[in-house]
């Protein structure tokens, strides 16, 4: 009975009955003053290290960004834009005119609210903070700062080009001037020890920021760190122990940990963030830039070119997207999970229908294993990983992969 429930499902395929999900807006700044070597986004060093991208090369940037913008409207005509993260990269290596301009773009061009959530990725460089108060003035409400560490050997050993001081003076700038601030940080750093975390998070505390996002270092694939692994690394005890006082510590200060690395006082989570992790819809663009776009009978995941130069040379001619796929009903269990699992508290039920267009009924027999395996709370209206859940959630999302 089972099998023929899935098979018509899946010959109904994606039919959206009621409203799209809510739509969110991601633009990729590709330019970085130097790479570091565990990071594994799509960023590029600018040439002789320079702290800006200069007119020439931002001029051009822009020009291909509206492009690429035109060219999405008509997929997504009329819908509001409920967030705007800019990413990278460091986009604030922007200067002041360009962000202003693009900010303006964006309200030309979109359904953008006043109070719309705009989060801008930065770095504590002192030449990016000094443009702080220009970027708020164009309209960057909430900004990331990629602090990393509040330990001098600690930053270098990760290839960091600011100190703990330019980052403690960053940090007040920003809450000069933004409303909402967001604090990077890594643990589990070459040669931690679980004193000198304790150290780290009561000085990220100390600031009285939101929003901390706490990330465990990891060796991605292609990146410097994974080929020439950094000595003292943590073992995973430590390492465990060290997340477990991280938890601990931020609990005390009234955060709580609502997604796998994401620590939020009442009322302050991204809500950008918030939008991916709920399988909600979102425009990527810039290079490498993903997107996720629904319409009335299908989902659309998208991804530009990387390169930079590349995306901008071929932008005009519509040769910029790397990849147009349409997601399968079969494969929206996995897709939704994936996402929605990250999220401490899970997400309502009905939000699976609602935001992948098919029935549930279509990874029943998925839910029932994981709920069997104790890994899924056994809860009608809500889908959330048990405690043991959360510790194996790569098992659990796995899942759904059938």
């Amino acid at each position: 009975m089972q099998d023929i429930q899935l098979k018509r499902s899946l010959q109904q395929g994606i039919q959206f009955t009621q409203s799209l999900p809510p739509l969110s807006l991601y633009i990729h700044v590709p330019w970085c003053v130097r790479k570091c070597p565990y990071c594994d986004f799509n960023s590029h060093a600018i040439r002789g290290g320079e702290h800006s991208l200069g007119e020439e090369l931002e001029q051009a940037y822009l020009r291909a960004l509206e492009q690429d913008l035109i060219g999405v409207l008509p997929s997504v005509w009329g819908r509001p834009i409920h967030t705007v993260f800019i990413g990278g990269g460091t986009p604030s290596l922007l200067s002041a005119k360009a962000m202003d301009g693009l900010l303006t773009m964006l309200r030309n061009l979109f359904n953008l609210a006043p109070a719309t959530e705009i989060t801008m990725e930065a770095n504590p460089g002192t030449v990016e903070v000094e443009k702080f108060a220009d970027f708020a003035a164009s309209g960057v409400n909430r900004v990331s700062l990629g602090i990393q560490s509040f330990d001098d050997e600690s930053l270098r050993r990760l290839g960091r080009i600011h100190s703990s001081e330019q980052a403690k003076k960053a940090i007040d700038v920003a809450q000069k001037y933004f409303s909402r601030v967001n604090l990077d940080l890594m643990y589990a750093l070459p040669y931690q020890t679980l004193e000198a975390c304790h150290q780290e998070i009561s000085t990220a505390l100390s600031f009285g920021t939101e929003h901390l996002s706490l990330y465990n270092l990891t060796l991605e694939p292609n990146t410097v760190f994974a080929k020439y692994p950094p000595e003292g690394l943590p073992d995973d005890d430590l390492a465990g122990d060290i997340q477990d006082l991280l938890i601990e510590e931020t609990a005390k200060a009234g955060f709580e940990q609502y997604e796998v690395s994401a620590y939020a006082q009442n009322q302050a989570r991204c809500l950008h963030n918030l939008n991916y992790w709920q399988f909600g819809d979102y425009i990527g663009v810039g290079p490498g830039a993903h997107g996720k776009i629904s319409s009335h009978d299908r989902i659309v995941r998208t991804a530009r070119v990387k390169n930079p130069e590349s995306w901008m040379a071929k932008v005009a001619t519509g040769e910029h997207v790397a990849e147009e796929r349409l997601l399968m009903p079969e494969e929206l269990p996995f897709e939704f999970m994936l996402n929605a699992l990250r999220l401490k508290q899970g997400v309502p039920t009905y939000y699976f229908a609602e935001r992948c267009g098919v029935n549930l009924s279509i990874m029943t027999g998925m839910i029932d294993e994981a709920v069997h395996k104790g890994l899924l709370v056994d809860d009608p209206m809500r889908l959330r990983a048990t405690e043991l859940g959360w510790r194996y959630l790569n098992d659990l999302q796995e899942l759904f992969l059938r």
